[in-house]
């Protein structure tokens, strides 16, 4: 089956197609829409997995672009900051899910195989982080995209500098 990743966090892009891989897909990775467009003019995928926020582009007009180019193929948009308004907005487009990140290769091709707007069994769902634990997450998000700048990602949260300190020198939330 032919994969088609887009996602503009390298390591991340890499992992999960790396594991799709394992598990028997010829998998093309891209990192922006340019090459997205790009690798579709070369190659026609069955399927297609999109991030959402792929760094100044909104991942939904990747996914106009790859709908445009072939109807059939079947696309899911992978979001770490997901909202209704854009989930409505995916769906709209004609995507088949809608997933929320963290997500793993068996998560994301059972997701394939599901019938569109078809929600899974609460057994089937990953366990429901705590608030602590995604506060962690978020916080770890934006410390990362300032540098390690503790000042900048404190400004960023709108909080005080002292107080994301504190908030950093506990462990994370194991759930």
């Amino acid at each position: 089956m032919k994969l088609l990743l887009v996602d503009d966090d390298c390591t991340f892009r890499e992992r999960l197609a790396r594991a799709l891989r394992e598990r028997g897909h010829a998998v093309t990775s891209c990192g922006s829409r340019d090459e997205a467009r790009a690798a579709c003019a070369v190659t026609t995928f069955e399927r297609a997995v999109v991030d959402l926020r792929l760094g100044e582009t909104n991942g939904l007009t990747v996914v106009a672009d790859l709908l445009a180019h072939d109807t059939d193929i079947d696309v899911i948009v992978l979001t770490g900051f997901g909202s209704i308004a854009t989930a409505i907005e995916a769906m709209k487009l004609g995507v088949l899910h809608y997933l929320t990140k963290p997500v793993d290769a068996d998560e994301l091709l059972a997701a394939f195989d599901r019938p569109p707007g078809d929600i899974p069994d609460e057994g089937d769902l990953p366990p429901v982080p705590s608030l602590a634990r995604v506060e962690w997450e978020h916080i770890q998000r934006v410390l990362t995209s300032c540098d390690g700048n503790i000042s900048a990602a404190a400004r960023l949260l709108g909080i005080h500098r002292r107080s994301l300190q504190r908030k950093l020198s506990k462990y994370p939330a194991k759930r």
